[in-house]
């Protein structure tokens, strides 16, 4: 009776966590539904073979990103998610390619990656400074993933992160979506490990997107890793790549 019971609480915890997993996913677009612009141009086969790892087709799901609309994919990298959301957005869409000038500057292959987005079809690659940015306005999707955390690093302004939500408050029609993802650092930590470990505490994140007129629409662990200490700078290579990450809808209202 002992072992039924228990295997009974197992069972209820892992339909617990699979029901917060997949709360962001309600009423939205399916993650089949992208299968075959992802499976197209402009993405590489590099792109396709790390989108397991980094669920590509849910992300795409959560963020709510439909054919046809504006998205502002907020610091590229490389542009792995400017390349996916072309193509979910198609011809009748575009995306807005950003990348700060300050990451231009500190590695030349940001330069080349913002330069290759400005040559797709249907997007525009752009960059300012990190605490400047320079956005159309009306778009519908704002998206950054794995990079909020440097909007507090101690190179850039103290404001920095609320001068950039700001922005993106601006840049939004009513109703569009923010969507945050980045990496988890332990709970209530707030800001003490965005220089150390590349990480951040989700708490701090919402507090800062509300207080910029964002409602908190959505939040999901899709990205969960349970067996990510929260402790290891995220360039570790025992935590590459394997990072627990949290993922935030935010909506602006109207």
């Amino acid at each position: 009776m002992r072992e039924l019971r228990r295997g009974l609480a197992v069972a209820a915890i892992a339909a617990a966590v699979g029901a917060a997993a997949c709360a962001g996913l309600m009423g939205g677009p399916s993650p089949e539904s992208y299968s075959a612009a992802l499976a197209g141009a402009p993405r590489t086969e590099e792109d396709r073979g790390r989108d397991a790892a980094r669920m590509t087709a849910e992300t795409l799901a959560f963020a709510r990103a439909e054919p046809g609309d504006h998205v502002i994919d907020m610091i590229i990298g490389g542009g792995f998610f400017t390349r996916a959301f072309s193509a979910a957005v198609g011809p009748e869409g575009r995306v807005t390619a950003w990348q700060p000038d300050e990451f231009i500057a500190f590695q030349t292959s940001y330069g080349e990656a913002v330069r290759a987005a400005d040559a797709l079809d249907g997007v525009d690659g752009l960059t300012s400074p990190i605490a400047a940015p320079v956005w159309p306005a009306g778009v519908d999707l704002i998206f950054t993933a794995q990079n909020y955390h440097d909007l507090h690093l101690t190179h850039f302004p103290g404001d920095t992160a609320s001068r950039v939500n700001a922005a993106a408050f601006a840049a939004l029609k009513p109703g569009g979506h923010y969507v945050v993802i980045d990496h988890h650092a332990a709970a209530g930590s707030g800001l003490s490990a965005a220089n150390t470990l590349h990480r951040i505490d989700v708490e701090q994140v919402k507090r800062e997107v509300t207080a910029a007129g964002f409602v908190l629409e959505a939040e999901s662990d899709l990205l969960l890793r349970p067996a990510d200490p929260l402790t290891a700078n995220v360039f570790d290579g025992s935590i590459r790549g394997n990072t627990s990450q949290f993922m935030l809808r935010f909506r602006k209202p109207g």
